[in-house]
Protein backbone atom coordinates (compact mmCIF):
# COMPACT_ATOMS: atom_id res chain seq x y z
CA UNK A 1 0.00 0.00 0.00
CA UNK A 2 1.83 3.09 -1.28
CA UNK A 3 1.27 6.69 -0.24
CA UNK A 4 0.11 8.48 2.90
CA UNK A 5 -3.14 7.66 4.67
CA UNK A 6 -4.58 9.36 7.74
CA UNK A 7 -6.93 7.06 9.63
CA UNK A 8 -9.33 8.49 12.25
CA UNK A 9 -11.10 6.00 14.52
CA UNK A 10 -11.48 4.93 18.17
CA UNK A 11 -9.87 2.24 20.33
CA UNK A 12 -11.64 1.21 23.55
CA UNK A 13 -13.79 4.35 23.26
CA UNK A 14 -10.66 6.51 23.05
CA UNK A 15 -10.30 8.88 20.12
CA UNK A 16 -7.22 7.97 18.07
CA UNK A 17 -5.49 8.90 14.82
CA UNK A 18 -2.92 6.97 12.78
CA UNK A 19 -0.64 8.07 9.96
CA UNK A 20 0.27 5.23 7.60
CA UNK A 21 3.09 5.79 5.10
CA UNK A 22 3.54 3.13 2.43
CA UNK A 23 1.61 0.68 4.61
CA UNK A 24 3.77 1.28 7.72
CA UNK A 25 2.65 3.08 10.87
CA UNK A 26 4.56 6.38 10.90
CA UNK A 27 2.74 8.24 13.70
CA UNK A 28 -0.01 7.53 16.20
CA UNK A 29 -2.07 9.69 18.54
CA UNK A 30 -4.50 8.50 21.19
CA UNK A 31 -6.50 10.27 23.89
CA UNK A 32 -5.55 9.58 27.48
CA UNK A 33 -7.00 10.27 30.89
CA UNK A 34 -4.61 13.14 31.67
CA UNK A 35 -5.19 16.70 30.40
CA UNK A 36 -3.85 17.10 26.86
CA UNK A 37 -0.91 19.37 25.97
CA UNK A 38 -2.22 22.78 24.93
CA UNK A 39 -4.78 22.92 27.76
CA UNK A 40 -4.94 26.39 29.31
CA UNK A 41 -5.71 27.11 32.98
CA UNK A 42 -6.06 30.05 35.25
CA UNK A 43 -3.81 28.76 38.03
CA UNK A 44 -2.80 29.96 41.47
CA UNK A 45 0.84 30.08 42.55
CA UNK A 46 1.30 27.76 45.50
CA UNK A 47 4.88 27.39 46.71
CA UNK A 48 8.33 28.01 45.20
CA UNK A 49 10.95 25.31 44.83
CA UNK A 50 14.21 26.67 46.16
CA UNK A 51 17.28 25.84 44.14
CA UNK A 52 15.28 25.01 40.98
CA UNK A 53 13.79 28.42 40.25
CA UNK A 54 10.34 26.89 39.82
CA UNK A 55 6.90 27.19 41.35
CA UNK A 56 4.17 24.68 42.13
CA UNK A 57 0.74 25.87 41.01
CA UNK A 58 -2.82 24.86 41.81
CA UNK A 59 -5.09 23.94 38.88
CA UNK A 60 -8.53 22.26 38.71
CA UNK A 61 -6.78 19.08 37.49
CA UNK A 62 -4.16 18.91 40.23
CA UNK A 63 -0.74 20.44 40.89
CA UNK A 64 1.33 21.91 38.07
CA UNK A 65 4.98 22.93 37.92
CA UNK A 66 6.26 26.09 36.24
CA UNK A 67 10.01 26.34 35.62
CA UNK A 68 12.26 29.39 35.67
CA UNK A 69 10.05 31.95 37.33
CA UNK A 70 11.20 35.15 39.03
CA UNK A 71 9.26 37.49 41.26
CA UNK A 72 6.15 35.34 41.38
CA UNK A 73 4.51 35.54 44.79
CA UNK A 74 2.39 32.74 46.27
CA UNK A 75 -1.38 33.16 45.74
CA UNK A 76 -0.84 35.04 42.46
CA UNK A 77 -3.29 34.09 39.69
CA UNK A 78 -1.81 33.51 36.22
CA UNK A 79 -2.50 31.82 32.90
CA UNK A 80 -0.52 28.69 32.11
CA UNK A 81 -0.56 26.09 29.33
CA UNK A 82 0.30 22.39 29.54
CA UNK A 83 3.42 21.56 27.52
CA UNK A 84 3.48 17.77 27.78
CA UNK A 85 2.47 14.71 29.80
CA UNK A 86 3.62 14.25 33.38
CA UNK A 87 5.19 11.08 34.69
CA UNK A 88 2.92 9.17 37.09
CA UNK A 89 2.76 10.95 40.43
CA UNK A 90 4.35 14.17 39.17
CA UNK A 91 2.93 17.65 38.59
CA UNK A 92 1.67 18.81 35.21
CA UNK A 93 4.42 20.58 33.22
CA UNK A 94 3.24 24.07 32.22
CA UNK A 95 4.50 27.30 30.69
CA UNK A 96 3.32 30.88 31.07
CA UNK A 97 4.01 31.57 27.37
CA UNK A 98 0.57 30.90 25.96
CA UNK A 99 0.15 29.90 22.29
CA UNK A 100 -3.03 29.40 20.25
CA UNK A 101 -2.05 26.96 17.53
CA UNK A 102 -4.01 25.69 14.54
CA UNK A 103 -3.29 24.23 11.09
CA UNK A 104 -2.26 27.48 9.41
CA UNK A 105 -1.75 29.98 12.21
CA UNK A 106 -0.19 30.38 15.64
CA UNK A 107 -1.31 33.40 17.65
CA UNK A 108 1.34 34.54 20.16
CA UNK A 109 -0.09 37.05 22.66
CA UNK A 110 3.25 37.66 24.41
CA UNK A 111 5.31 37.98 21.20
CA UNK A 112 3.94 40.72 18.92
CA UNK A 113 4.82 40.87 15.25
CA UNK A 114 3.82 39.11 12.03
CA UNK A 115 6.01 36.22 10.93
CA UNK A 116 5.99 33.80 7.99
CA UNK A 117 7.58 30.34 8.20
CA UNK A 118 11.19 30.45 6.97
CA UNK A 119 10.57 27.35 4.86
CA UNK A 120 8.39 29.50 2.55
CA UNK A 121 11.03 31.21 0.42
CA UNK A 122 9.08 32.46 -2.58
CA UNK A 123 8.90 36.23 -2.15
CA UNK A 124 5.57 36.62 -3.96
CA UNK A 125 4.01 33.97 -1.72
CA UNK A 126 5.45 35.60 1.40
CA UNK A 127 4.00 38.94 0.30
CA UNK A 128 0.58 37.30 -0.28
CA UNK A 129 0.59 35.70 3.14
CA UNK A 130 1.79 38.88 4.82
CA UNK A 131 -1.12 40.76 3.26
CA UNK A 132 -3.56 38.18 4.66
CA UNK A 133 -1.92 38.49 8.07
CA UNK A 134 -2.14 42.30 8.05
CA UNK A 135 -5.82 42.22 7.10
CA UNK A 136 -6.71 39.75 9.88
CA UNK A 137 -4.49 41.21 12.60
CA UNK A 138 -5.33 44.86 11.98
CA UNK A 139 -5.79 46.50 15.39
CA UNK A 140 -4.64 43.46 17.37
CA UNK A 141 -1.72 43.61 19.80
CA UNK A 142 -1.06 39.88 19.48
CA UNK A 143 1.66 38.30 17.40
CA UNK A 144 1.11 35.83 14.56
CA UNK A 145 3.09 33.05 12.90
CA UNK A 146 1.88 31.62 9.60
CA UNK A 147 3.01 28.00 9.30
CA UNK A 148 4.72 26.34 6.33
CA UNK A 149 1.52 24.58 5.24
CA UNK A 150 0.06 27.98 4.24
CA UNK A 151 2.07 27.71 1.01
CA UNK A 152 -0.38 27.87 -1.90
CA UNK A 153 -3.48 27.51 0.29
CA UNK A 154 -6.70 29.44 -0.16
CA UNK A 155 -6.63 32.93 1.38
CA UNK A 156 -10.12 32.50 2.81
CA UNK A 157 -9.21 29.30 4.68
CA UNK A 158 -6.07 30.88 6.12
CA UNK A 159 -7.99 33.98 7.22
CA UNK A 160 -10.71 31.82 8.80
CA UNK A 161 -8.06 29.93 10.77
CA UNK A 162 -6.40 33.14 11.97
CA UNK A 163 -9.74 34.60 13.07
CA UNK A 164 -10.62 31.42 14.97
CA UNK A 165 -7.34 31.57 16.92
CA UNK A 166 -7.86 35.28 17.61
CA UNK A 167 -11.30 34.51 19.01
CA UNK A 168 -9.83 31.81 21.28
CA UNK A 169 -7.14 34.21 22.46
CA UNK A 170 -9.63 36.98 23.24
CA UNK A 171 -11.91 34.58 25.11
CA UNK A 172 -9.12 33.17 27.27
CA UNK A 173 -7.13 36.34 27.93
CA UNK A 174 -10.18 38.41 28.80
CA UNK A 175 -11.87 35.85 31.04
CA UNK A 176 -12.97 37.68 34.22
CA UNK A 177 -12.75 34.73 36.64
CA UNK A 178 -10.91 34.99 39.96
CA UNK A 179 -10.37 31.32 40.84
CA UNK A 180 -8.31 28.47 39.32
CA UNK A 181 -10.24 27.30 36.26
CA UNK A 182 -9.94 25.31 33.04
CA UNK A 183 -10.19 27.88 30.26
CA UNK A 184 -9.43 25.90 27.08
CA UNK A 185 -8.97 22.19 26.52
CA UNK A 186 -6.06 20.92 24.45
CA UNK A 187 -6.74 19.44 21.03
CA UNK A 188 -7.70 15.78 20.76
CA UNK A 189 -6.08 13.28 18.34
CA UNK A 190 -8.43 13.98 15.42
CA UNK A 191 -7.87 17.74 15.57
CA UNK A 192 -4.14 17.23 16.09
CA UNK A 193 -4.00 15.03 12.99
CA UNK A 194 -5.69 17.78 10.93
CA UNK A 195 -3.45 20.41 12.51
CA UNK A 196 -0.04 18.76 12.26
CA UNK A 197 -0.16 16.10 9.52
CA UNK A 198 -0.37 18.61 6.70
CA UNK A 199 1.29 16.77 3.81
CA UNK A 200 -1.15 15.47 1.15
CA UNK A 201 -2.81 12.24 2.27
CA UNK A 202 -5.94 10.17 1.88
CA UNK A 203 -8.21 10.56 4.93
CA UNK A 204 -10.25 7.58 6.16
CA UNK A 205 -12.88 8.20 8.86
CA UNK A 206 -15.24 5.20 8.79
CA UNK A 207 -15.82 3.24 11.99
CA UNK A 208 -13.62 0.15 12.04
CA UNK A 209 -11.07 1.69 9.68
CA UNK A 210 -8.19 0.87 12.04
CA UNK A 211 -8.81 -2.79 11.27
CA UNK A 212 -9.37 -2.43 7.53
CA UNK A 213 -6.34 -0.16 7.07
CA UNK A 214 -3.94 -2.39 9.00
CA UNK A 215 -3.50 -0.03 11.95
CA UNK A 216 -4.36 -2.63 14.60
CA UNK A 217 -1.79 -5.06 13.19
CA UNK A 218 0.83 -2.29 13.16
CA UNK A 219 0.01 -1.41 16.78
CA UNK A 220 0.52 -5.03 17.81
CA UNK A 221 4.05 -4.78 16.41
CA UNK A 222 5.00 -1.49 18.07
CA UNK A 223 3.63 -2.62 21.42
CA UNK A 224 6.55 -5.04 21.43
CA UNK A 225 10.12 -4.02 22.16
CA UNK A 226 11.71 -5.16 18.88
CA UNK A 227 12.09 -3.02 15.76
CA UNK A 228 13.64 -4.51 12.60
CA UNK A 229 16.49 -2.64 10.94
CA UNK A 230 17.48 -2.71 7.26
CA UNK A 231 20.30 -5.22 6.79
CA UNK A 232 19.01 -7.77 9.30
CA UNK A 233 19.75 -5.99 12.57
CA UNK A 234 17.30 -5.16 15.34
CA UNK A 235 16.49 -2.31 17.68
CA UNK A 236 15.19 -3.14 21.16
CA UNK A 237 13.28 -0.32 22.87
CA UNK A 238 12.58 -0.89 26.56
CA UNK A 239 11.12 1.85 28.78
CA UNK A 240 12.02 1.72 32.47
CA UNK A 241 10.98 4.00 35.32
CA UNK A 242 14.21 6.00 35.05
CA UNK A 243 14.87 6.06 31.30
CA UNK A 244 14.22 4.46 27.92
CA UNK A 245 16.93 1.93 27.05
CA UNK A 246 17.61 1.29 23.37
CA UNK A 247 19.85 -1.62 22.37
CA UNK A 248 21.21 -2.05 18.82
CA UNK A 249 21.86 -5.61 17.64
CA UNK A 250 23.62 -6.47 14.36
CA UNK A 251 21.69 -9.70 13.90
CA UNK A 252 23.12 -12.17 11.44
CA UNK A 253 25.58 -9.69 9.88
CA UNK A 254 29.12 -10.69 10.92
CA UNK A 255 31.06 -8.36 8.62
CA UNK A 256 33.63 -5.86 9.89
CA UNK A 257 31.26 -2.95 9.27
CA UNK A 258 28.19 -4.64 10.81
CA UNK A 259 28.13 -2.41 13.90
CA UNK A 260 28.48 0.80 11.93
CA UNK A 261 25.74 -0.22 9.49
CA UNK A 262 23.36 -1.19 12.29
CA UNK A 263 24.01 2.05 14.19
CA UNK A 264 23.38 4.22 11.12
CA UNK A 265 20.20 2.27 10.43
CA UNK A 266 19.18 2.92 14.04
CA UNK A 267 19.74 6.65 13.55
CA UNK A 268 17.25 6.68 10.67
CA UNK A 269 14.42 4.77 12.38
CA UNK A 270 14.81 5.77 16.03
CA UNK A 271 12.62 8.90 15.84
CA UNK A 272 9.74 6.89 14.40
CA UNK A 273 10.22 4.04 16.89
CA UNK A 274 9.95 6.47 19.82
CA UNK A 275 7.15 8.51 18.25
CA UNK A 276 4.72 5.65 17.60
CA UNK A 277 5.34 4.26 21.10
CA UNK A 278 4.77 7.67 22.69
CA UNK A 279 8.11 7.56 24.51
CA UNK A 280 10.07 10.51 25.87
CA UNK A 281 12.28 11.57 28.76
CA UNK A 282 15.88 10.40 29.08
CA UNK A 283 16.89 7.93 26.35
CA UNK A 284 20.12 5.92 26.41
CA UNK A 285 21.41 4.15 23.30
CA UNK A 286 23.56 1.05 23.76
CA UNK A 287 25.01 0.98 20.26
CA UNK A 288 26.73 -1.82 18.40
CA UNK A 289 30.55 -1.64 18.33
CA UNK A 290 31.89 0.82 15.75
CA UNK A 291 35.10 2.85 15.30
CA UNK A 292 35.21 6.24 17.02
CA UNK A 293 35.87 7.89 13.66
CA UNK A 294 32.29 7.01 12.65
CA UNK A 295 30.71 8.78 15.62
CA UNK A 296 30.44 12.14 13.89
CA UNK A 297 28.63 10.62 10.92
CA UNK A 298 26.26 8.79 13.28
CA UNK A 299 25.46 12.04 15.10
CA UNK A 300 24.77 13.80 11.79
CA UNK A 301 22.38 11.03 10.71
CA UNK A 302 20.64 11.13 14.09
CA UNK A 303 20.34 14.92 14.00
CA UNK A 304 18.83 14.85 10.49
CA UNK A 305 16.25 12.23 11.52
CA UNK A 306 15.09 14.12 14.61
CA UNK A 307 15.00 17.44 12.78
CA UNK A 308 12.11 16.05 10.73
CA UNK A 309 10.36 14.80 13.88
CA UNK A 310 7.68 16.94 15.47
CA UNK A 311 8.76 16.42 19.08
CA UNK A 312 11.56 18.45 20.67
CA UNK A 313 14.61 16.25 21.23
CA UNK A 314 18.03 17.24 22.57
CA UNK A 315 21.06 15.21 21.51
CA UNK A 316 23.07 15.17 24.74
CA UNK A 317 26.11 13.24 23.50
CA UNK A 318 28.39 10.36 24.41
CA UNK A 319 28.97 8.88 27.86
CA UNK A 320 32.35 7.57 29.11
CA UNK A 321 31.06 4.03 28.53
CA UNK A 322 30.32 4.77 24.87
CA UNK A 323 26.54 5.08 25.17
CA UNK A 324 24.71 7.91 23.45
CA UNK A 325 22.11 9.94 25.36
CA UNK A 326 19.11 11.99 24.28
CA UNK A 327 16.52 14.02 26.16
CA UNK A 328 13.07 13.99 24.55
CA UNK A 329 10.01 16.02 25.48
CA UNK A 330 7.14 13.93 26.87
CA UNK A 331 4.72 15.09 24.22
CA UNK A 332 2.83 11.80 23.90
CA UNK A 333 1.21 9.25 26.17
CA UNK A 334 3.23 6.02 26.30
CA UNK A 335 1.30 3.49 24.26
CA UNK A 336 1.65 0.86 26.99
CA UNK A 337 -0.22 3.11 29.45
CA UNK A 338 -3.39 3.32 27.35
CA UNK A 339 -3.37 0.04 25.43
CA UNK A 340 -3.10 -2.79 27.93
Amino acid sequence: MKGRTIVLDHIDNREAAALMVDGKLDDFLIAGDAPAPGTIYRARADRPVKGQGGMFLTTPDGPAFLRQVKGLAPSTLMLVQITGYAEPGKALPVTDRILFKSRYAIVTPEAPGLNISRSIRDEDERDRLLEIAHDCMDGSTYGLILRSCCLGEDAGEIAEDINAMLAHADQVLNDPGTEPELLLEGDGPHVLAWRDWTDPAEVVTQDGSFETQGVLDALDEVRGISESLPGGGHLYVQPTRALVAVDVNTGSDTSMAAGTKANFACAKVLARALRVRGLGGQITLDLAPMPKKDRRGFESALRAAFKADGIETTLAGWTPLGHYELQRKRGRIPLTEVLK
